[in-house]
């Protein structure tokens, strides 16, 4: 039988606890110094207001998937889990599925590559290749080199190991050598120590320019009498419309070239596959840190990308992808064209996903962007792309997921926004 209580409950004699302050984190003493790295990048801090329908998002680089055969798809991925789903659920090397290196291969093939299957490592997209080179290669303090602008996801990541980041000048050709020449020599008299290039060569993120194929030797060059590693991240380099691709730069040096690669962009972002080329010694540690880091890439998923490579036509669904992207980059430039006031001016981007406007002197783009969403309409400002203060009078457009007449009507609302601030 329960007891029964009676009386008063006794006081609460503790004191009272007053509420904490917004953003106030009571682990921030705990932290290991390298988190201050971690800090949201301006898009990120986008999505939440970029995912309402009303807003036109011009912001984001998210692929348009609606060219996918998804019912071929959909009964692939059945077969395989039903077929194999044994192993395909099952843990696998952190080195990844032999066949799809092999496939891998195949694919840089395109580009000018000549590679073994056991010197690629199948990474959770290239984004995860990015994160472990840059944590087997630099210590607090070490310098990365970059083109400025660069790509936000990227300053990120090296701002994670506390590396500092050295810009490079681009123009419409791409990385400019001469500039690279200069950047590298300043560095190293300052007593600084450059651990990698980091380098989008082909329809840059965010400036959308290509790296010129008669520098691409010389850059490759410079980095080898430096003795800096080149770091060549290709996620769009088969999304020319044209239909041409580029020599990669690792196809110009086996010894001194780390590529990354992913299936983001002319596959299925949400999968997370990607892959990282690099010289047989650097293969090693990478295949370590990334059984330190994940234990292995999804099995699941590394089959679902093999299947596809194997069963289905992907060159001709690029194509497909290549004359969307097309369509919809044509529909930007006819509207930055009719709508942007005197003083702008524009890249014009020859593949990929994304047009780098630069508007009249006097507009900061980041301070502008409220008023911007506001008017319903979102876009990234320059500032983002730079970890050295410049970027203010550039925002990048992105033209990859928004249908053409979307397209027109976000950027009639940014120019609207500009005109205001004029």
């Amino acid at each position: 039988m329960p007891l029964a209580v009676t009386g008063s409950p006794a006081p609460d004699l503790r004191p009272p606890v007053s509420p904490a302050p917004p953003g106030w984190d009571p682990y921030l003493d705990r932290y290991a110094v390298r988190a201050a790295g971690l800090t949201s990048s301006e898009i990120r801090s986008l999505f939440t207001v970029v995912s309402r329908p009303e807003v036109v998002s011009l912001a984001g680089g998210l692929p348009d998937l609606t060219g996918l055969p998804l019912d071929a798809l959909a009964a692939e991925a059945a077969r395989l889990i039903a077929q194999d789903g044994l192993s395909a659920l099952q843990y696998t090397s952190a080195h990844g599925l032999p066949k799809l290196r092999g496939q891998i291969c195949d694919v840089m093939k395109l580009e000018g590559i000549t590679a073994h299957p056991d010197d690629v490592v199948v990474s959770v997209g290239s984004q995860m290749g990015l994160d472990l080179i840059t944590r087997l290669f630099c210590d607090p303090g070490d310098v990365v080199v970059a083109e400025g602008p660069s790509y936000v996801g990227a300053l990120g990541c090296f701002a994670a190991y506390q590396a500092q980041v050295a810009h490079v000048a681009m123009d419409e050709h791409g990385l400019v050598p001469e500039s690279l020449r200069t950047t590298l020599r300043r560095v190293q008299a300052a007593g600084r120590r450059v651990k990698f290039l980091y380098t989008i060569p082909n329809f840059h993120n965010p400036s959308g320019v290509t790296l010129a194929v008669e520098r691409r030797a010389e850059i490759v060059e410079i980095c080898r009498a430096y003795g800096v590693l080149v770091v060549e991240d290709n996620p769009y380099g088969m999304l020319g419309f044209d239909g041409q691709t580029y020599p990669a730069l690792r196809s110009l040096d086996q010894d001194n070239v780390v590529y990354l690669g992913s299936f983001s962009k002319t596959f299925a972002p949400g999968l997370r596959v990607g892959w990282v080329l690099s010289p047989a010694a650097i293969r090693e540690k990478l295949t370590l840190a990334m059984e330190s880091a994940i234990l292995c890439p999804p099995t699941l998923n590394q089959l679902i990308v093999s299947r596809y490579l194997s069963s289905h036509d992907w060159q001709g669904q690029i194509d497909v992808f290549r004359e969307n992207y097309r369509r919809r980059r044509d529909a930007m430039l006819a509207a930055l064209e009719e709508y942007l006031p005197p003083g702008c001016t524009w890249t014009v981007p020859d593949g990929g996903f994304f047009v780098w406007v630069t508007v009249p002197e006097g507009v900061d783009t980041k301070a502008l962007l409220p008023r911007a969403l506001d008017a319903q309409v979102a876009y990234a400002s320059g500032s983002g792309f730079f970890t050295d203060g410049s970027g203010a009078r550039q925002m990048r457009l992105s033209f990859c997921y928004p249908t053409p007449e979307r397209i027109h009507e976000g950027v009639r609302r940014v120019a609207a926004v500009l005109r205001s601030a004029l």
